[in-house]
Formats: structure tokens, C-alpha cells, sequence
């Protein structure tokens, strides 16, 4: 197979190529990702077939940042809360930390971003190792996280509808 020469004179061809060629491309996908893409995900949503009072709500990117939190409610109590950050680091590098229900923080890191779907990965996590949100086609936004759990593999969905963001809430005056 022919090959090209590279300026020391050392002669390199298009097999020993692609493997670079495939990280840059990955690369420059993910430096090309702007958290202001997400802007999707802003606002309230309500868990569906959950309980009153089980949502996550989203603000909207602003300064390199996405705030966000999740509540489930149950037997009219809160079992289990999330709070979490997207962010972009200071190597560029667009990343989702989870601080789940008073655990161990954990940063996941932008693998896939598109027009309504994006994903996050950590493959030293525990569990999950990926999550995922994706807005459906009837504009409800889908939460999945996916992983293994002693080799065995697992995976859960967590379908939101938008809702207001007044949470029922009146003015007081």
C-alpha cells in the first residue's frame, strides 16, 4: 500500500491513519457542543405515572452553565431528590455532576449531543454509567439511565411532561 511522507521523512499510510482520524473526528464533534444546544430541556416537567410533587426542573443556559433538580413524592413524602449541574470545564469538556438524594457526587461527561438528544458517561461510576435525555417526538423529555450492575446489565426510563413551572403556587400579598 502507498503511503505519504511526514516532514522528518518517515513515511505513514491511510490504515495507520484512521484510528487518529476517528479520535479527531470525535473530538472536534464535542468541541463543537455549546450548552446553549440544551436550551430543550428547560423548564418543568412532571414525572408521569408518578406522584403530585414528583418533577425536574431545568433553568436555561446561561454563562457556560445548566442548573437543575429532581424531587420523587410518595405516599404525599419526598423519598428521593437530585441536584445537578451542566457545565463546561475549563479543557472545554461539557460534563453533567449529579449529587443524587445526599450521595457521592459524580461527573459524567459529555459523549453525544444532537438537536433533542444528549448523553453523558462515566464507565468508572457504579451505577448508572450513562445518562441520557432525549425529547420525544410529542415534545416530552425522557430521562434513561443505563449501566450494569454486577455484570448484570440494567437500564431505566423516566418519561416527563411539561408542565408549569408555578408548582400550583398562588401570589401571596
Amino acid at each position: 500500500m502507498a503511503g505519504h511522507r511526514f516532514s522528518d521523512g518517515r513515511i505513514f499510510t491511510l490504515k495507520e491513519c484512521v484510528p487518529v482520524a476517528i479520535t479527531l473526528a470525535f473530538a472536534s464533534c464535542n468541541a463543537h457542543a455549546d450548552i446553549s444546544d440544551l436550551r430543550w430541556m428547560t423548564g418543568c416537567w412532571a414525572a408521569t405515572g408518578q406522584e403530585s410533587g414528583s418533577i425536574e426542573q431545568w433553568s436555561s443556559p446561561a454563562g457556560g452553565t445548566m442548573f437543575g433538580f429532581s424531587r420523587v413524592v410518595s405516599n404525599g413524602k419526598t423519598v428521593a431528590f437530585e441536584y445537578l449541574r451542566i457545565v463546561t470545564d475549563d479543557r472545554g469538556v461539557i460534563a453533567l455532576i449529579a449529587s443524587p438524594s445526599g450521595q457521592e457526587t459524580a461527573r459524567f461527561e459529555l459523549k453525544e449531543m444532537s438537536e433533542n438528544k444528549v448523553v453523558f458517561e462515566n464507565p468508572d461510576h457504579d451505577f448508572p454509567q450513562t445518562i441520557i435525555y432525549q425529547l420525544d417526538v410529542d415534545e416530552n423529555l425522557v430521562g434513561r439511565i443505563e449501566g450494569s450492575i454486577n455484570g448484570a446489565p440494567r437500564a431505566a426510563d423516566f418519561p416527563m411532561k411539561r408542565m408549569s413551572c408555578d408548582n400550583g403556587a398562588r401570589e401571596r400579598r
